[in-house]
């Protein structure tokens, strides 16, 4: 990633306090456009309360995000969904009930004009529009592999399908910037593989800028551009993988000796 790409998001002097106890402690890091940006640390270092900040379900107490160009303090999360942003959960969160189909096109639903009454009967604008989300909700379902599942109550599928089909749903929003939480949390090698492969793909293809919370050093080491180290809610480190990897405080506080 050169050092020139545009900055897509800027985290500056992020403070977040549960009562007395801080999440956040003067954090500030950027994300530029097209890259992936990783973000690790222990638990409890603060990486999913960073996720939260930025696309609006915390509200930090200090400091400021600015997103394409506009600083704010506060933001909901639909109006940060709205914006372009998506995310995936560290537990997933699908209509498990619902098939895989019917959770990517919720996806679809702030695209959506037309109104409840033509919703309701479906006509006028709700059938084109039923179409053309559905068209799209079809790609990301092919360009994800799942077409043979699509039918599927996701209720049924195992643990790495459904993280599949979570960002799937993610993706069929179009977003500019994809919050990845722990999108590979347990799973196993070969569906850490497809999944290290999808995001490659979703980065490369769609342009999508990526930032990842993840513990498997492996997979951050190889699929991402710039890392930002956490620890007990304040930055440790942030550069390159192999200048992370160096990093003396990072090794001592976190990757230990083998890394």
């Amino acid at each position: 990633m050169a050092e020139t790409a545009e900055t897509l998001l800027t985290v500056e002097n992020i403070t977040l306090r549960f009562g007395g106890v801080k999440a956040l402690t003067d954090v500030s890091f950027d994300i530029r456009k097209g890259e992936i940006r990783a973000i690790i640390g222990p638990n409890g270092a603060g990486k999913s309360s960073m996720l939260n900040c930025i696309n609006g379900f915390y509200h930090p107490q200090e400091g400021r995000i600015t997103y394409k160009g506009q600083t704010r303090k506060q933001m909901r999360p639909y109006e940060a969904a709205s914006q372009g942003i998506a995310r995936t959960f560290q537990n997933i969160a699908l209509f498990r009930g619902m098939s895989v189909l019917d959770n990517v096109m919720t996806g679809r639903v702030l695209k959506m004009n037309s109104s409840l009454f033509e919703q309701a009967f479906f006509f006028g604008r709700a059938r084109s529009e039923e179409i053309a989300h559905r068209a799209k909700a079809e790609e990301v379902i092919d360009f994800l592999e799942i077409n043979a599942i699509r039918k599927t109550p996701v209720g049924r599928l195992p643990y790495g399908l459904q993280k599949r089909v979570e960002l799937a749903r993610a993706l069929a929003a179009e977003p500019d910037l994809l919050l990845l939480d722990e999108p590979m949390a347990g799973m196993n090698v070969e569906e850490k593989e497809d999944m290290s492969r999808f995001i490659l793909n979703v980065n490369a293809e769609f342009g999508t800028t990526i930032a990842l919370i993840e513990h498997d050093m492996g997979v951050v080491m190889d699929l991402s551009d710039r890392v930002v180290v956490l620890n007990y809610g304040e930055k440790l480190a942030d550069g390159t993988p192999d200048e992370v990897r160096s990093d003396q405080a990072v090794i001592d506080a976190y990757l230990g000796a083998s890394h």
